[in-house]
């Protein structure tokens, strides 16, 4: 089982590099992330997340189940979407949980990329997915959620988070 890696492991803050081969390894890979998110009550991981520097993630949120390789990202509707959200790269350090906080979204956006055998995508979203799909992009960007809360609420998430 890979470990999820935490605020502060430079991985996070690293831009992942794109996926160029499609093999039996990249399969085990997505196969062990699923593990890895599930295992810690997780609706979406990032390569990044389990120390994997390459531009994938996985999903599991909304009554849909998937993955994306190389994805973009596009915002199709950019009416804010304001609702908490957390991270399990960014626990709490005394609970393990990962902390909360009001976030700011797009309501709607789409994404494109490949599967595990190398075929084209695409998908639509909007709520939880579409928040899912900007909160795991941003990881490949070397991003995380608190990047986007205002300061005084992104300190008082890093101070819980240690």
């Amino acid at each position: 089982m890979r470990d999820i890696r935490l605020i502060g492991d430079p991985v996070l803050r690293t831009p992942a590099e794109p996926v160029t081969v499609f093999d039996r390894d990249l399969r085990r890979l997505i196969d062990e992330m699923f593990a890895a998110m599930y295992a810690v009550d997780g609706v979406g991981l990032a390569g990044p997340q389990i120390g994997v520097s390459r531009r994938l993630f996985v999903y599991d949120i909304a009554g849909r189940k998937g993955h994306v390789i190389n994805p973009e990202l596009t915002v199709d509707d950019p009416e804010p979407m304001v609702d908490e959200e957390g991270c399990l790269s960014v626990p709490d350090r005394a609970t393990r949980t990962p902390l909360y906080a009001p976030t700011s979204r797009a309501s709607g956006v789409s994404v494109t990329g490949v599967d595990r055998l190398g075929r084209p995508i695409s998908l639509r979203a909007r709520g939880p997915l579409a928040r899912c799909f900007q909160h795991e992009t941003d990881h490949l960007d070397g991003l995380l959620y608190v990047d986007r809360l205002p300061k005084d609420a992104a300190r008082r998430v890093l101070l819980k988070a240690g």
